[in-house]
């Protein structure tokens, strides 16, 4: 039998013959794929829309669906799978939503933690420590929303149950302090003291809310006082307008008489309805000039003071060019219930024009006519009651 010959060695491959190689090979895999038929792909996102898409996607998402809006099948069903309370216990629903407060939470979007901290609370789960969670989350995420009144409620909803949850007493007392529950913020701080001597937070806290306490009990002391002060003075304004005799619009019997009959009605006059200072009655007093159409006003008449040292302080007048008004030349005049005009005497003092015959004080302030005397302009006003 005839020996076979050996077979020749293989010779390892160049480098020239390697790159040679390769591109023979891109060749062929282009030559291959422009050979295939031409079709648009329809199976993935639209280039204008991609972000979009995205963001709907269960694994890409980076906010829960809004109510309404479209989801896709696989993120209906994870959303089915984590919300159905026939695939879920009451513990694991409540969990499930705490975990959505947290993502929200942790990119700060506050209001949607408070949604999804209370869907938690909503299941009534009865794992005490999920609950405080909850409620304590949820009063983080009102915090810094600025809504300590609720922050406060939400805190101390953890602390029913957890009492040892100190970061929920420490946010009681915080929300307390911003709206001056003093009281229960020391109360709170107090209590985390108890715990941990050391805790210089609840310490500082506890100074503040004592010294604002005192503040503020202070200034409640002041605000009583203010009004029994401002209640003692009603009390004698009317009584002196009573026993002077003077005669109040609107009122018919002295019995009737009120503070609120009393009161300016001219606008930014409010503030200075009369009072009394040293037993004696101070007025607001208009005083009218027809002729020109212009009006002054005196904001604390006293009634013991005559009408002219009055007006011998707004004469000359700055729109009186002709110096027709002086205390020498002019007339006065009030208006009396009669609906008729009535001379008085401006050195007569202020008390005194008022319990005049004819005399009607209207919102408690004393108004009176000035015109010159003997002139077109006293003809005039006086013709215009004719």
């Amino acid at each position: 039998m005839a020996e076979e010959a050996p077979k020749a060695a293989k010779q390892p491959m160049t480098e020239e013959e390697r790159v040679a190689l390769c591109q023979k090979l891109d060749e062929e895999l282009e030559d291959f794929i422009d050979s295939l038929e031409k079709k648009k792909y329809s199976e993935g996102w639209p280039e204008d829309r991609w972000e979009e898409e995205m963001d709907k996607h269960p694994f890409f998402m980076k906010s829960t669906p809004e109510g309404g809006d479209e989801m896709s099948p696989l993120a209906e069903g994870l959303a089915k799978l984590k919300y159905d309370p026939e695939e879920n216990t009451p513990v694991e629903l409540a969990t499930n939503y705490k975990e959505d407060g947290n993502f929200n939470f942790k990119h700060k979007n506050y209001r949607l933690a408070i949604l999804g901290y209370t869907e938690g609370i909503k299941q009534k789960c009865d794992n005490a420590e999920i609950n405080a969670s909850l409620y304590n989350n949820r009063a983080a995420s009102q915090w810094f929303l600025k809504n300590y009144r609720s922050a406060l409620h939400d805190s101390e909803k953890a602390l029913s149950f957890n009492p040892n949850h100190t970061k929920a007493r420490l946010r009681a007392a915080k929300a307390a302090f911003e709206i001056t529950k003093y009281d229960t913020c020391i109360e709170h701080c107090e209590k985390i003291l108890e715990a941990d001597q050391k805790d210089t937070e609840a310490a500082e806290l506890l100074k503040s809310a004592k010294q604002k306490k005192q503040l503020k009990e202070r200034d409640e002391r002041k605000k009583q006082r203010d009004i029994a002060k401002a209640i003692e003075q009603r009390e004698l304004v009317l009584t002196a307008i009573k026993e002077r005799g003077i005669r109040v619009m609107g009122v018919e019997d002295d019995d009737e008489l009120l503070l609120g009959n009393l009161e300016p009605c001219l606008p930014g006059t409010q503030d200075a309805i009369v009072h009394m200072e040293d037993g004696v009655l101070k007025f607001p007093v208009l005083i009218l000039y027809p002729e020109y159409q212009m009006t002054d006003f005196i904001r604390n008449c006293p009634e013991n003071v005559t009408l002219m040292k009055q007006l011998e302080q707004l004469f000359p007048a700055p729109w009186d060019e002709e110096r027709k008004y002086n205390c020498d030349t002019i007339v006065v005049y009030y208006e009396g219930f009669d609906r008729m005009p009535h001379r008085s005497d401006p050195n007569m003092t202020l008390g005194e024009l008022i319990v005049a015959k004819y005399y009607l004080l209207k919102a408690g302030t004393p108004a009176f006519y000035i015109v010159p005397r003997d002139s077109d302009a006293e003809l005039k006003f006086l013709e215009g009651y004719v």
